[in-house]
Order: C-alpha cells, then sequence, then structure tokens
C-alpha cells in the first residue's frame, strides 16, 4: 500500500512539473532557450608587430546590433587597455569593427555602416573608463565570415608618428568623415545620404545655439588621376558640400572649404603586389567636416 502511495506521489510530481512547463513554456512563452556563447579567445592588441594583450575572448554583436554583448573577458581586456593607456599617454588606440555583408544596408545614426557604429561603441565603454575620445580612431571592415567570430580589432599607436603614412580619422560629432557614397563616380554633384542628412540636420542646430562657432569642409581623393585634377576635385566637392548646407538647409554661420586632394590617404589605395585596392581607395575618397567652437563675441570685445 505504501509503494503504491509512493508510486502516486511520483506521478503527481512529474504531472506537476510538466504542467508548471507547459503554462510557462508554451501557454505564457517565457522560456527562452539557452543560447551557447562559444566565442574563440584570438582578441589582440597589437602595436606595429608586437603583441602586448593576447587570449581574451572576442566580442559578440547580434545580427543588426551595434551594441556589443560582453562577457567577463572583454571586461577585463577593456579594463586593461585602458589601464595601458593611463601608463601611456603618447598612445591612442585604433578600433576596427567589422560588420556582415547582410547588413550592408544598416547606418544607424551618423554612421555610414555598422562597422563604424559598433567601434564607436566600444569607444563609449572605454570613455566610461575615464578615457579621452579622441584618443581613438575608428575603422571598418566587411567579415568575410557571416558569423562574425571575430568582429573587432585593437591597434596601439603614436599619433605623432608619420608610420605607414596613413592618416587616423576620429569619427566624432565635430571632427566627422564621410566617404563618396554621396557623390557620383568622378563627380563633384552632392546627393547627401540618410546618415550623412542627419549629420547634417543635427550641426545646423549646434550651429543655430553656438553663433560663434563655424565649419571647414575638406575635400579627398583616391590616388587616380593627377595631383592637380585631384586638389581640385576634392575642392568641388567641399563647395558642393558647404552649398548643401547654406542652400537647403539655411546655415548662416562661416563655412570654410579646403582641399587635400589624394595627399592623406587613410587606407592604402594599391596592395602590396601593387594591384588596385578599391576598398582602400572608397576610404580616401571622403569628405570631413570639422567643427570649431571660436571665440565668443565677448571675449572679443573684451580683448
Amino acid at each position: 500500500m505504501r509503494f503504491l502511495a509512493f508510486l502516486l506521489f511520483l506521478a503527481f510530481l512529474v504531472f506537476a512539473i510538466w504542467a508548471r512547463w507547459y503554462f510557462v513554456c508554451q501557454v505564457r512563452q517565457n522560456c527562452e532557450p539557452v543560447v551557447q556563447d562559444h566565442r574563440p579567445a584570438t582578441l589582440q592588441l597589437t602595436e606595429q608587430d608586437t603583441v602586448l594583450l593576447d587570449q581574451y575572448d572576442q566580442f559578440a554583436f547580434d545580427s543588426a546590433s551595434l551594441v556589443p554583448r560582453l562577457n567577463a573577458s572583454n571586461e577585463a581586456f577593456l579594463d586593461t587597455l585602458a589601464q595601458i593607456l593611463q601608463a601611456r599617454p603618447d598612445r591612442n588606440v585604433t578600433i576596427t569593427a567589422l560588420y556582415r555583408e547582410s547588413e550592408s544596408n544598416i547606418a544607424p545614426g551618423f554612421f555610414e555602416n555598422l562597422g563604424l557604429a559598433r567601434a564607436d561603441q566600444i569607444r563609449k565603454l572605454m570613455v566610461k573608463r575615464g578615457m579621452e575620445q579622441d584618443r581613438f580612431s575608428l575603422d571598418y571592415g566587411i567579415s568575410e565570415a557571416e558569423n562574425l567570430q571575430e568582429p573587432a580589432f585593437f591597434e596601439l599607436y603614436d599619433p605623432n608618428a608619420k608610420g605607414d603614412g596613413f592618416e587616423k580619422v576620429v569619427f566624432t560629432f565635430k571632427n566627422m568623415t564621410f566617404s563618396d557614397a554621396n557623390f557620383e563616380y568622378n563627380s563633384d554633384v552632392f546627393t547627401p545620404e540618410s546618415s550623412l542628412r542627419l549629420y547634417a540636420d543635427s550641426v545646423k542646430t549646434y550651429l543655430d545655439l553656438n553663433p560663434e562657432a563655424s565649419m571647414t569642409i575638406i575635400g579627398h581623393t583616391d590616388s587616380i588621376g593627377s595631383d592637380a585634377y585631384n586638389l581640385d576635385l576634392g575642392l568641388r566637392r567641399a563647395q558642393n558640400a558647404r552649398q548643401y548646407f547654406v542652400d537647403s538647409l539655411g546655415v548662416i554661420a562661416p563655412i570654410e572649404v579646403a582641399s587635400e586632394g589624394e595627399s592623406r590617404p587613410v587606407a592604402p589605395n594599391s596592395t602590396s603586389e601593387g594591384k588596385d585596392n578599391p576598398e582602400g581607395r572608397q576610404k580616401n575618397r571622403r569628405v570631413n567636416f570639422v567643427l570649431e567652437a571660436g571665440t565668443p563675441p565677448e571675449a572679443t570685445e573684451n580683448q
């Protein structure tokens, strides 16, 4: 009799567990599948050919997400990077973040692609650790693997050294850069895409609220064509970008224009084998918007 009662108790216990699972998971839909978060421990901090940090877990980005999922190893990497930068004020960091081919049409906020937006999110994590924003330049690329197992790279560099001759781009509100996706090929006709339009609207608001501020627009090109042609093309693109701010947005603040032509590349125009490098040339064809606070009128009058 006691054995039968025990069997009935077990049956009731099994039924209760099943009933709770059915109500919570099937009826309320509150059960989420357990996601196995396997990450390669290949994250590094490098300086030229030297590896300074190694064997940290890679960052993880869900599809179409710009915010990384952090684990304890990621937090430790960022903490250690902050300590290195505090100990070495003569060094900055380039954060390069990748995006999937399937994410190519996503342009969040002021950034033209998800790679730059992801790099900026990592930079914000460093700013929260007490680092200055302008100590981080940003770069981007398209991942060859859809699983995006290695989405971020960190490189320490000397901001005062000529190095490989490539300029670092910071991508901040007061020093923002956009590619020639906003121009027809080999043309100066300015047709801003959504990210640049959003940025331009915010610049208009900033200039309205800061009447002492001004802006400089600088055009850059790749190395195809003569120096003189590229210098002129960069200037015409900067001039037409200025006209957009003046004619379409009604900006009345001073806007200077300049051109660097092909003289300040951010990436190689050709590979080490001498072949064409379309990705590098794409990054070099850009327009740079630099905001300057200027001198307030009151300060000028009192001088």
